[in-house]
């Protein structure tokens, strides 16, 4: 005798992985619609308005571009050349085969990248005193290059350092077969074709050196040494007003944006 047969029943329809995508989206969307929508109804306008006033804006200038950019653009600067020349000799020292140079090396790229930049800054008040009668030279300028120099020296030692190592050994070879010596290779073979290499993550280097060059404040700047975030802090005390504030991010951005765009370009075409 035949068991009758059983028709299993159907389960539950699956979604394709396109039809997953698609709702995944849609939830995404969803919920940043919902906070844009909370911002606005959340957000006090009235109140927004006081970051964004013409009249106080105006009196930044043009104190903003003449000193506080000025004087921001000549910290980044030196300090970029700064830690570029000696970020350079560290690396080199690092992947010296002569031991104390690694140890010097590594000994300052550790305490250096584990060092709040703020504290660096605050240190160099107390210069005077470990080193009695030394003075930098270039009085305020000076220091604030020194300060972002020993800062960018820790970082760019390790970009070169990736640099020199991603040159194929092969170019040293070459260059030693043609009798140069170890140092000649090294000099002009080797480094140029690092430092085309490190343009990209250097570029990003400087920016950050710009972006740090806010710590100068703690070095008890007077008016003519300010540089753009304490310039705008400054203004926005006396007016009691944070558009100051708002326009020297902006200036910030306005230098930083195309900077950044150029490292980008600089890493596709690499």
């Amino acid at each position: 005798m035949t068991s009758p047969t059983t028709t299993a029943e159907p389960g539950p329809a699956r979604l394709s992985p396109r039809k997953k995508r698609q709702l995944i989206r849609g939830v995404q969307y969803v919920v940043l619609g919902a906070a844009a929508l909370f911002l606005a109804f959340y957000t006090d306008w009235k109140s927004l308005a006081l970051f964004v006033q013409p009249e106080v804006a105006e009196k930044t200038l043009p104190d903003l571009f003449t000193i506080a950019l000025k004087n921001t653009i000549i910290y980044s600067v030196g300090g970029f050349i700064l830690s570029f020349v000696f970020g350079l000799l560290l690396a080199l020292m690092k992947l010296s085969e002569v031991r104390p140079y690694r140890w010097i090396a590594n000994i300052y790229i550790e305490i250096f990248r584990g060092l709040p930049a703020l504290l660096v800054f605050v240190l160099l008040n107390f210069l005077p005193l470990a080193l009695p009668g030394f003075e930098v030279p270039g009085g305020t300028y000076g220091l604030a290059i020194l300060g972002l120099g020993l800062i960018g020296t820790a970082y760019q030692a390790e970009i070169f350092r990736a640099g020199l190592q991603a040159v194929p050994k092969g170019q040293t070879e070459a260059a030693r077969s043609l009798g140069m010596s170890p140092m000649r290779a090294q000099f002009t073979v080797v480094i140029p074709q690092a430092i085309r290499i490190v343009i990209p993550p250097t570029t990003n280097q400087f920016v950050a050196l710009l972006k740090d060059s806010s710590l100068v404040l703690f070095l008890g700047v007077s008016s003519g040494f300010v540089e753009l975030a304490k310039f705008g802090n400054d203004v926005a005390s006396e007016n009691a007003n944070p558009t100051p504030i708002m326009v020297a991010g902006l200036t910030y951005l306005l230098v930083t944006i195309p900077l950044g765009y150029l490292a980008r370009r600089l890493e596709k075409r690499r």
